[in-house]
């Protein structure tokens, strides 16, 4: 338990963030996106990056931690863990990544742990309750092609190009009290079916699912398609999202020592 040294009360509250694998040279090395960590400090969390974790390791790490946030990565869940082949073997995997963090969502849900998914971490979370992937959305009838322009600087590539439509009765109808949105997009794959308790709560103009939560979990739980940590101390949906993530595991961490739950 982290404490102020001053007061004796616990200090931020610790959120996970699982690491990716990749290459540099001949070595291999654990990588976190910055913009990742910077959202984490935005919802007034402290962040704490795990490289892998065994399953006894998991358990430890959960008992530290007050929320989860599953980031982005241009690595894709490998399809065998539903059931299908690989469709397009020169799309980047993390079988390491893939390893713990689909048995960390329903463990962390179980537990009611807040937990904020992003993109690939929007996956993963479908996966790892049942639900399945297409592979390649553009290739799907009716569905837009929701990839990023390729060989553009950033500030392009994660600009809005569509509108999310938000399903009404929802967490996130609840929390931002808008209709519809402007997003980026910025993914090759998305839902295709989607995990048994799962509510839907947003979709894109074409139909494809946005945003999910787990309706069955005690506690706060938000899954989305896009990438609200991108600039988001200057989107006010971004902030929206990321204050409600972070109130979350403040008052998931008093809860769990015994304390009042902030207001």
């Amino acid at each position: 338990m982290l404490k102020n040294q001053k007061s004796g009360k616990p200090g931020k509250p610790v959120v996970l963030v699982p690491a990716c694998n990749r290459m540099v040279g001949d070595h291999p090395f654990h990588i976190a996106g910055k913009k990742y960590i910077d959202a984490v400090r935005l919802a007034g969390c402290l962040p704490l990056i795990v490289p892998s974790s065994t399953p006894e390791e998991l358990d430890e790490l959960l008992a530290l931690a007050d929320g989860v946030l599953l980031t982005g990565s241009p690595s894709n869940v490998h399809p065998s863990h539903f059931d299908e082949t690989v469709h397009n073997p020169a799309l980047p995997l993390d079988a390491e990544r893939d390893a713990w963090t689909l048995p960390l969502v329903p463990k962390a849900l179980a537990l009611g742990m807040p937990l904020f998914a992003i993109c690939r971490g929007f996956q993963e979370a479908n996966v790892a309750l049942g639900g399945s992937l297409h592979q390649a959305v553009q290739e799907q009838s009716g569905l837009n092609d929701h990839r990023a322009p390729e060989g553009q600087p950033p500030e392009i590539q994660y600009a809005e190009q569509h509108q999310v439509l938000v399903l009404p009765g929802g967490m996130l109808a609840e929390l931002l009290g808008r209709e519809a949105f402007a997003v980026n997009s910025l993914h090759g794959q998305g839902v295709k079916q989607l995990a048994p308790g799962l509510r839907i709560e947003a979709v894109a103009e074409d139909g494809l699912v946005e945003a999910f939560s787990h309706a069955p979990s005690p506690g706060f739980n938000l899954c989305v398609q896009w990438h609200p940590e991108w600039r988001a101390a200057s989107n006010p949906v971004s902030m929206a999202l990321l204050q409600a993530f972070g109130q979350a595991c403040s008052n998931y961490q008093s809860s769990k020592h015994g304390l009042e739950p902030e207001t």
